[in-house]
């Protein structure tokens, strides 16, 4: 909201609430889902790593206008859609080595309680009723409408449709309660039988569960406008005490599939169970932090072939058994490949990808003190270490660990990969001895927009 970094101050000293927006099940999860939920399962990792409780809410939008057509076209109730596809998406979370929500709250078991919601934003005069029995929150009684996104009620007006004979007062009001029409799944309310706007259920689930003022408020880029603005001025609205939500805000980049938008119409959408038949799960985790979370990824066969070789260079440096004579003399991994300097880069703005890049030179101090036959006590230490802080990312490093030889081209694929993680660390110097590592092996790297590759000398 400030646009700016803040350090995470608790409302509730060693307590953290954590609210991110979920799926509508309207069809299969895609990687975009995947990387979303990725982004936060590190944070939650993460915080409670370092010893803070978390309390990770995370919703089902089972209740939703895609959700209504999607079943009419198939021939099936909305609902019963939306189970079958929340079955598939937790047991696909499952797979990809997710933590499951603390509170996992859906929206069609939560009716009363957004009811209710509904009906102190109206007490308040931030809502009113119309004719039909439709609810809307009347935007231009939120003097500060529009913060999140930093837009103004009259810029967002501009373009707004707002047809003749439209119930609303303005045309950004937007509905907190649609009333019954022919086919809908539909609830009783004071107002009559009907069905909750998209935005009000977030707004009350996360009130139910995390309190009327919580820490941290998570989803994509594409919800800051309007669901995220929405949901604040509906919490405030209805707020008993001081209008304050969310304290901080988290927004996850979005995927890109060889360089163009996902999109069904394209026929480019990589569905989260496609990725897993493909790739192992610790190949996507690390495709995914290895860019800023708040980066525009692109998903290529390319990156993920990368994400493999990087998951088995970290595995087999973590696995390489340590021979009974490396008596050699103690040591401690050096600047940059510190327990410390993994907490520095997560300590900032989740810095995943400088995280990763203190993970990958800690695994090459690890083969090189093998190698060299250092002290086999402090190896085992580092690999310990290095198993621990890959455990914080959620990297099982499970694939490989065998000190087989290696093809070449994985080799250097990981390499690739260990530059890149520490080019957005700035990490220059180390991204600079991989170039010449790799220039002394008649390796040429180009740097493009689509990422880096590499080909042989001629």
């Amino acid at each position: 909201m400030t646009g700016a970094l803040e350090e995470l101050v608790p409302v509730t000293p060693g307590k953290v609430g954590i609210y991110v927006c979920g799926v509508t099940p309207y069809d299969s999860a895609h990687v975009g889902h995947a990387m979303s939920l990725i982004v936060y399962d590190v944070l939650v990792r993460y915080l409670r790593w370092r010893g803070l409780e978390v309390t990770f809410v995370s919703n089902y939008t089972d209740v939703d206008d895609k959700l209504i057509d999607r079943g009419a076209a198939m021939g099936i109730d909305p609902l019963e859609l939306a189970n079958q596809n929340i079955a598939q998406w937790e047991d696909e979370q499952e797979r990809l080595g997710l933590l499951k929500p603390d509170v996992r709250p859906r929206v069609s078991l939560e009716i009363e309680n957004i009811v209710g919601m509904t009906e102190e934003i109206v007490a308040n005069g931030f809502g009113y009723v119309t004719a039909s029995g439709d609810v809307y929150f009347r935007v231009r009684a939120k003097s500060d409408y529009g913060k999140l996104s930093h837009r103004n009620i009259e810029d967002l007006r501009t373009g707004t449709r707002f047809e003749p004979g439209d119930e609303k007062e303005f045309p950004l009001d937007f509905a907190l309660w649609k009333s019954v029409k022919p086919g809908e799944p539909a609830w009783d309310s004071p107002w009559g039988k009907g069905r909750p706007g998209w935005h009000i259920e977030c707004s009350a689930m996360s009130r139910r569960y995390l309190g009327e003022r919580f820490d941290i408020h998570g989803g994509g880029l594409d919800l800051i406008f309007p669901h995220h603005e929405n949901e604040i001025a509906q919490a405030e609205a209805a707020a008993r005490t001081s209008p304050v939500f969310a304290s901080l805000w988290m927004h996850n980049g979005m995927v890109q599939r060889d360089g163009e938008k996902m999109s069904k119409s394209i026929g480019n959408v990589v569905s989260v169970g496609e990725a897993l038949d493909r790739w192992s799960p610790d190949a996507i985790r690390l495709y995914v932090l290895s860019s800023h979370y708040r980066s525009q990824t692109n998903l290529t066969d390319e990156a993920m072939a990368a994400a493999g070789a990087g998951v088995e260079r970290l595995a087999r440096a973590a696995t390489r058994d340590v021979p009974d004579d490396a008596t050699g003399a103690r040591f401690e991994p050096p600047e940059g490949a510190r327990e410390s300097d993994f907490i520095d880069a997560l300590e900032d703005d989740l810095d995943t990808s400088h995280a990763l890049a203190v993970l990958f030179r800690l695994a090459t101090e690890i083969n090189r003190a093998i190698d060299a036959s250092r002290n086999g006590d402090d190896i085992r230490a580092m690999q310990a270490t290095l198993g621990e802080l890959a455990g914080v990312l959620g990297l099982s490093l499970e694939q490989g660990g065998s000190d087989a030889p290696r093809e070449d081209a994985a080799e250097i694929d990981a390499l690739l990969l260990e530059r890149t993680a520490a080019r957005a660390a700035r990490d220059f110097k180390r991204a600079d001895e991989i170039r010449a590592e790799l220039d002394a092996r008649g390796i040429v790297i180009e740097d493009t927009p689509q990422g880096a590759r590499w080909s042989l000398k001629r």
